[in-house]
């Protein structure tokens, strides 16, 4: 049954949660954009520059690593903004688990390799 706007009943009962989901989504494109630009600020670092062998690797390693974070990052908000509308239409509530504990283990991970990186361009 469709209602006169075109959309089903239950979308309509439930605007403000789905108005809220895709804030929350656009949020998430964002972080997106952001680890991916940090991605190519590390990978920038040491493109032109004196420093040893390793800090590049480690540059390069941190780039690649941010951009592979931030699709990932972002296969993983697509999805849970798709459960969170099915969720909103069921009246079930789910916590995301998936886009937080990905954050969190790749930032480790680039946060780790962000300050390797520091050392080498600080202490040669």
């Amino acid at each position: 049954m469709k209602s006169t706007n075109g959309q089903p009943p239950s979308e309509q009962k439930y605007v403000q949660q789905h108005l809220a989901n895709e804030r929350t989504y656009l949020a998430w494109i964002r972080t997106c954009i952001a680890v991916a630009g940090l991605g190519f600020l590390a990978a920038g670092l040491t493109f032109n520059s004196a420093y040893g062998e390793k800090a590049h690797v480690f540059a390069v390693v941190a780039g690649m690593g941010s951009l592979i974070f931030a699709l990932s990052l972002l296969l993983a908000a697509t999805h849970e903004y798709r459960s969170k509308r099915r969720d909103i239409n069921e009246e079930v509530f789910r916590a995301s688990r998936l886009a937080v504990n990905l954050t969190l283990g790749f930032m480790l991970v680039l946060f780790v390799l962000l300050f390797v990186l520091a050392g080498f361009m600080l202490f040669g």
